[in-house]
């Protein structure tokens, strides 16, 4: 008797539980590597954590020296004026003194207004500013790191959840090319029953009546085949969708064994590897973060710059026009209507809230975690009685065919005999890959796949 379980795969299950010992099950391996490298999912994902590390760099950056370039030209006409009377106050002097040494050599001048608003006037200058006290760019430092983090828990967290969906999915086509081939050899045994009766009926010892009852035995076994072919398709198309890979790619097959036994009840539950609480801790150490940065708002911010440049009317170049300057810039809040204290109290409600709901996230999960547990110990339990009851079926069976053959049993009692069979093996089959099923489960649950 075929059932399609996987002695490596549970060996490498339970080895992550701490239950046996090493080992590694290849192609289901292999099948989960290529869906978390390929899902179109996780590639939408790696580009938003690229973009939480860019945003990472950009908060380093603000650490460093800020230089820019600054080009000034305007130019003005009107507007205010001072008048300087200069012809006024000198040209009584000059001629004084152009009569008393009998020349020319001070000439009259006249009075001179002056405009505020330069004319044809630039300013150009390269400054250098830099932060020397600033304890918001340490924090918003801080928050971004945090944020990396966070995506990248992201990312983890939807990588378990597509495990386990592939192996679900893995499982689910397993389970159902399992019952595509029960279904072949239940038709096969009611051809045969049919062949026999047909041969009876030509040695007149047989009846009409079990010939119709083998070809309505068929009809139904392939109209079952026929439903189980396409959910082999479906199963099929769905895993190959998880893995990003066309529709109708062949899925390999692992090894096939009898023995699949566990003690779920020894397992236990801990979900402290969960990426979702560890998001929420990461979410709590934002908040804390913020709250530090409000109380140290009464911290001053202190900044310096220096200006290189030249700057002068007329566009002239030249040694008087070049110019230099330093300078420092103090900012220290001293009253704004207690908007800061008001602040510090928000944060201190958003660390307690998000706090509140770690709490209630590590309640939910290790409820989840215990739900998976109790379906994984009633999975095997079901597995085991299936199969107990398959033994059962299949010991039946033969003795009502060799009872058939002899003369002893009739044709009915095998037709009840093969459809017991049948439905047990149908039974185990789908109870043993619940089980599988049910192992994956408790394994997102638990967060106990290693990702890398």
């Amino acid at each position: 008797m075929k059932t399609f379980l996987i002695q490596f795969y549970l060996i490498a299950f339970f080895t992550l539980l701490g239950v046996t010992s090493r080992a590694q099950e290849p192609i289901l391996d292999q099948y989960i590597r290529q869906g978390l490298d390929s899902n179109l999912v996780l590639v939408e994902k790696n580009l938003s954590l690229k973009k939480a590390m860019n945003g990472l760099e950009v908060a380093r950056s603000m650490f460093l020296p800020n230089i820019t370039f600054d080009l000034t030209y305007s130019h003005a006409d009107g507007g205010r004026s001072i008048d300087l009377p200069v012809g006024d106050m000198l040209n009584p002097v000059y001629a004084t003194l152009n009569q008393l040494t009998n020349t020319q050599n001070f000439p009259q001048i006249q009075n001179e207004e002056i405009n505020f608003l330069p004319k044809n006037y630039y300013d150009a200058k390269i400054r250098t500013a830099v932060p020397i006290i600033n304890t918001d760019i340490k924090h918003n430092r801080t928050i971004r790191e945090t944020l990396v983090k966070m995506s990248k828990r992201e990312i983890e967290l939807y990588q378990r959840e597509l495990v386990k969906d592939i192996k679900v999915a893995y499982f689910n086509y397993l389970s159902a090319l399992d019952a595509v081939a029960i279904y072949k050899n239940a038709i096969a045994l009611a051809a045969e029953g049919k062949r026999v009766n047909e041969k009876l009926l030509e040695a007149g010892k047989g009846l009409p009546a079990y010939v119709i009852r083998a070809n309505a035995e068929i009809a139904q076994h392939e109209a079952k085949l026929a439903e189980a072919e396409q959910q082999l398709r479906n199963a099929q198309y769905y895993f190959n969708a998880l893995l990003n890979r066309p529709a109708d790619t062949a899925i390999d097959l692992i090894p096939q064994n009898k023995d699949l036994q566990n003690n779920g009840e020894a397992l236990a539950v801990e979900v402290e590897g969960r990426e979702e609480l560890k998001s929420l801790n990461d979410n709590i150490e934002i908040q804390e973060t913020m709250l530090a940065m409000s109380k140290q708002v009464f911290v001053p911010k202190l900044s310096a710059f220096l200006d290189l440049g030249s700057q002068a009317e007329g566009l002239r170049i030249n040694s008087n026009s070049q110019y230099y300057m330093v300078g420092a810039q103090l900012s220290f809040p001293i009253f704004a209507g207690n908007r800061n204290r008001l602040k510090i109290q928000e944060n201190q409600i958003a660390v307690a809230e998000a706090q509140n709901k770690l709490d209630q996230a590590r309640q939910q999960l290790e409820l989840a975690a215990s739900v998976a547990k109790n379906e994984l110990v009633a999975t095997q339990k079901n597995f085991e009685s299936s199969q107990v009851q398959l033994d059962a079926a299949a010991t039946y069976q033969r003795l009502i065919q060799r009872g058939f053959n002899e003369g002893v049993n009739t044709y009915l009692e095998t037709i009840d005999a093969r459809s017991q069979f049948t439905n047990a093996k149908l039974a185990n089959n789908i109870a043993a890959y619940k089980l599988l099923s049910a192992m994956a489960k408790f394994e997102r649950e638990t967060a106990s796949y290693p990702l890398n």
